[in-house]
């Protein structure tokens, strides 16, 4: 059975860095991709980045989030996918999920990954 379980959300201050983890079990994604999404209160799901291969190399990040302070990484074994956030902003305030796809689609729509965490909540308090 495969699993993703996410980690490291919470309450942080405007400014501060966080780092989402995302581990991943029951089947071996180093051919496929990984990504984060999010999703705030009254919105729909928001891709944030992804990766196809280890390390942080070929990433691909939304508009939302590109040049600014995020980084998307994940191991060579494929299991252990982060995100690393630094000078948050209040409307970085979101539940966040790790998702990944088997076939190394780099998608960035929802649709486009199989298997989903259940979701780590980040408020960016002012």
């Amino acid at each position: 059975q495969v699993q993703l379980v996410e980690s490291g959300g919470g309450l942080v201050q405007v400014g501060d860095s966080v780092t989402l983890s995302c581990a991943a079990s029951g089947r071996s994604f180093s051919s496929g991709s990984m990504a984060w999404f999010r999703q705030a209160p009254g919105k729909e799901r928001e891709f944030v980045g992804v990766v196809w291969t280890a390390g942080t190399t070929n990433t691909y990040y939304s508009d939302s989030v590109k040049g600014r302070r995020f980084l998307i990484s994940r191991n060579s074994a494929a299991n252990m996918l982060s995100l690393q956030m630094n000078s948050l902003k209040s409307e970085d305030t979101a539940v966040y999920y790790c998702a990944a796809d088997s076939q190394g689609r780099a998608s960035t729509t929802a649709d486009g990954y199989t298997y989903w965490g259940q979701g780590t909540q980040v408020t960016v308090s002012s």
